[in-house]
């Protein structure tokens, strides 16, 4: 599914650049989130993980996403356009 979002982002944002709206799509690594029953949240193991494989060593909590997508959603961002951005922390490099 992810891989979908992608490519249908890079499709919009070829579709709709003419009409002056950017499109991208956000990839978070794990967050501290209701997502899977909680799991990266509620269990320490699953966190310690996930936080072994970011190179900030931590998962993210929410506070950690919603500001870059502020961001992106800025005026002083206007030329991002077509883009996957990993809010990750790092993860997997």
């Amino acid at each position: 599914m992810k891989g979908a979002i992608e490519v249908l982002s890079v499709y919009m944002a070829r579709e709709l650049g003419s009409r002056g709206i950017a499109v991208n799509c956000v990839a978070p690594g794990a967050i501290e989130t209701d997502f899977l029953g909680g799991a990266v949240r509620d269990m320490p193991e699953l966190n310690a993980s996930f936080a072994g494989m970011t190179a900030l060593g931590r998962v993210g909590v929410p506070d950690d996403i919603g500001p870059m997508i502020a961001s992106l959603l800025s005026e002083s961002n206007r030329w991002v356009n077509g883009q996957r951005i990993e809010v990750s922390g790092g993860q997997g490099i």
